[in-house]
């Protein structure tokens, strides 16, 4: 999913400062910084991770819940993946559904079509953009225009917190960044790394992709996102909660509750010889 969308060198990664020591260097009741050096920073730090996590495998599961008009839960859905990354494109395998690991018959069409997307990702044509790959935080920031600054602690860390909506001025390149104008909410920036610890947002308009033939996302339509530090090295996605209602080729219609939860990040390098299994093998310890 990573409405998702959706995330290299150690260089880029982020220094982490324990919470107690972030709390004692603040005074009582420091002023808040200024808002647009803030929110530049956290960009540019929040580009820098979605290019570090592209070191990384992780483990996804995700369950879907379908909803009836009135909320009721219909049927539910879960798989678990594996989740990498090749030439900047998010790539998962399925390795269960509700629980259970895939039948052989399964197994062979899922390496079948995980191949054929590596395949794809290695030689992208030029209309295969990556503005399209998904939403990401980054985005979300670049198109906000954010407003009411306070603090807060969250998760025993001071917290910067913004209410944001997004800027219908912004010219976009791309689905993702054209939805980005039609979100709202709120904001949770650490206040010691400057980087996303957790974001609320919703649209704010009905959004339609190809003008609506092909789909129309009802305003209303929500996302949670969360991020945090990982293995000691480096803020990253932890989980994403999403209640959506769409429409699809303007007649199908849905409502979906999605959660997902990332974990079990490992950095990585992809073995040529395995690139048509899509196998990614962990970094050894130097």
């Amino acid at each position: 999913m990573h409405v998702s969308g959706i995330f290299r060198s150690a260089a880029l990664l982020l220094p982490l400062l324990p919470a107690a020591q972030a709390q004692t260097q603040q005074p009582a009741n420091p002023p808040l910084p200024a808002i647009h050096q803030l929110m530049q920073e956290v960009h540019e730090h929040q580009k820098k991770l979605e290019r570090v996590i592209e070191n990384y495998t992780f483990s996804a599961s995700e369950i879907v819940q379908e909803l009836d008009s009135k909320g009721k839960v219909t049927k539910t859905e879960s798989r678990e993946l594996e989740e990498f990354f090749v030439n900047g494109h998010q790539i998962g395998r399925v390795v269960k559904r509700d629980g259970k690991p895939l039948s052989d018959q399964d197994l062979q069409k899922e390496t079948e079509r995980v191949t054929k997307a590596v395949e794809k990702a290695e030689k992208p044509k030029p209309e295969d953009g990556k503005e399209d790959q998904g939403i990401s935080l980054s985005k979300i920031l670049d198109a906000a225009d954010v407003r009411n600054p306070r603090r807060e602690l969250y998760r025993g860390r001071p917290t910067l917190v913004f209410d944001f909506v997004g800027r219908k001025d912004l010219k976009a390149h791309g689905t993702s960044e054209d939805v980005s104008k039609k979100l709202q909410g709120t904001v949770w920036i650490d206040e010691a790394d400057r980087i996303v610890s957790h974001l609320d947002v919703s649209l704010n308009d009905n959004f339609h992709v190809g003008g609506g033939l092909l789909a129309n996302i009802e305003k209303g339509s929500n996302f949670h996102f969360d991020q945090a530090p990982v293995n000691g090295e480096v803020w990253l996605q932890t989980g994403v909660d999403a209640t959506v209602t769409a429409r699809f080729l303007l007649v199908k219609g849905i409502r979906q509750h999605v959660v997902e939860r990332d974990f079990d990040y490992k950095r990585f390098r992809v073995e040529t010889q395995q690139v048509k299994d899509a196998k990614a093998v962990p970094e050894k310890s130097k």
